[in-house]
Parts: C-alpha cells; sequence; structure tokens
C-alpha cells in the first residue's frame, strides 16, 4: 500500500497521477486540512505535522510514504529519511531533475510557497544538476488558500496570479516548476499568464512518475503491493464542501473522504 500526505487537497493530484501510472497499487492518502496551509509555518511545525502524518499511514499499513506536498518535502524529507525506515519519495527531486532537463536557455522560474521557496531546496537541486542556470523564484502564498476554496476560475484569482507571475515573465524564463501540488488545478491559468512558449513543470506528475522507477527497479516491494487486496482509502483531518468537491473533480468521480484526528 502507498501512504500519500499532503498539507491539504493539491496532494490529490499526486494520488491521481500515481493511479493512472499504477492503478494495480492501492493507496492511503491524508489531507492535513485542518492545518493547512503548511507554507506558512515554522519549519519545526512542518517537521512535527510530517512525522504525524508519516506515523499514521504506517499504522494503516503503508509500505512507502510519498511526501505530496513541497513544503513538507523541502522541510522535513531528509529528517523522515533518518527516522522511518520504510521509503520515502518526494516531489522535489523529479521535479528538478526534469525541468534541468528540458529547459533550452537555462532560465527556470519557480513558484511555490513561501517554506518551499524560502529553503531554496530546488535552487539547490537544479544547481547540482545544471550548474549555472539562471533561476528565478518567486513565493505565492495566497494560492493554496484560493484553490482549497475552490476559486479556481475567479477573478480574483486570475488578478493575483498575474501579480505573481508578472516578474517571471520580465526574467524571460522558458521552464516554470509548479512547486506545489495544488498549483497544476490553475495549470490553465497560470499558463495563459506566463505565455505558451513557457514550458510547465508539474511536481504531482513527476513525482508519480518517480515513484514508478523505483517501483520499477525494487519489484520485490511493487509486487507486495500489488498482492494487496485493500481498497484505496482518503482520509483528511478536516472536511469542507470545497474540499469534496475538489477531491471529486481530480479523480473524476465520486470520492469518500474519512474526517480523523491525527
Amino acid at each position: 500500500m502507498i501512504g500519500i500526505f499532503d498539507s491539504g487537497v493539491g496532494g490529490m493530484t499526486v494520488a491521481k497521477a500515481i493511479e493512472d501510472l499504477c492503478p494495480q497499487l492501492p493507496l492511503i492518502y491524508f489531507g492535513d486540512i485542518a492545518r493547512s496551509p503548511y507554507g506558512s509555518k515554522s519549519p519545526e511545525v512542518i517537521t512535527d505535522c510530517c512525522r504525524r502524518n508519516t506515523d499514521f499511514l504506517l499504522s494503516q499499513g503503508a509500505e512507502a510514504v510519498v511526501i505530496a506536498c513541497n513544503s513538507a518535502a523541502a522541510t522535513a524529507s531528509a529528517t523522515l529519511r533518518q527516522q522511518y525506515s520504510v521509503p520515502i519519495i518526494d516531489v522535489v527531486a523529479a521535479t528538478a531533475e526534469k525541468a534541468a532537463t528540458v529547459t533550452t536557455t537555462g532560465k527556470i522560474g519557480i513558484i511555490g510557497t513561501r517554506a518551499t521557496i524560502r529553503s531554496q531546496v530546488y535552487e539547490q537541486r537544479l544547481e547540482a544538476i545544471r550548474p549555472g542556470c539562471r533561476i528565478v523564484s518567486q513565493a505565492c502564498p495566497l494560492l493554496v488558500p484560493l484553490v482549497e476554496e475552490d476559486w479556481l476560475d475567479k477573478r480574483e484569482t486570475k488578478m493575483i496570479l498575474r501579480r505573481y507571475l508578472h516578474p517571471l515573465r520580465q526574467q524571460q524564463i522558458d521552464t516554470l516548476i509548479l512547486g506545489c501540488t495544488h498549483y497544476p488545478l490553475l495549470g490553465g491559468l497560470i499558463q495563459e499568464r506566463i505565455g505558451r512558449r513557457v514550458r510547465l513543470i508539474d511536481s504531482s506528475a513527476e513525482a508519480a512518475r518517480h515513484l514508478k522507477e523505483f517501483l520499477d527497479k525494487n519489484p520485490e516491494i511493487g509486487s507486495n503491493m500489488a498482492d494487496d487486496s485493500r481498497q484505496s482509502r482518503f482520509f483528511v483531518s478536516d472536511s469542507t464542501g470545497p474540499v469534496q468537491q475538489l477531491a471529486d473533480r481530480i479523480f473524476g468521480r465520486s470520492i469518500h473522504l474519512e474526517k480523523i484526528d491525527v
């Protein structure tokens, strides 16, 4: 069973991408909506939340854990790998690798939460993979709350996106990392405002691809999970109408969200 956690509903884009790539694997998802967004919290609080999330997923039988939250991955992935023996997959490494591979000019933009941008984790990964690339980062703290409220096509959301993306347009980037798993839900609006010539790198899709590659290289883990007869389950620490609507929209079907205090 694959465990997946996020600060809210955005990580369901990762869960859906994993389901599409590995339909034989049961998933257990936890969205910590009660404490969302992680991106505005201190590293200590984020790390504590990540430990609790991981403990919960393992208690439910997860054999590998995907950190489907860029803020959590940037802040706590190293700590989790030190403290837990199960494989820990995060969204950052594969996303940075993809961006470094597809850029032609070496001008790469990053949008994310304050925590992700503050950590400079993408800058460090990109510099290690492609030394000398020019990186422009932009914190976008209002986007996660807007997505969680299902304001995906509101005038206010479009205005805020225009404001956030303006500095990146000025720098003439050719590649933009969507450094938050909520952002694919705004992908169409982001593409319109950043320009069609800019390649968007979806961290949700890259995390799913990275997990599949890991399982292909470790077939004993993947085969054990494929033999698991349990059904996928989706837990949240709080639930609202917009959250349910977003979950259903992401998966294209009705998703049963189970509320639990972790």
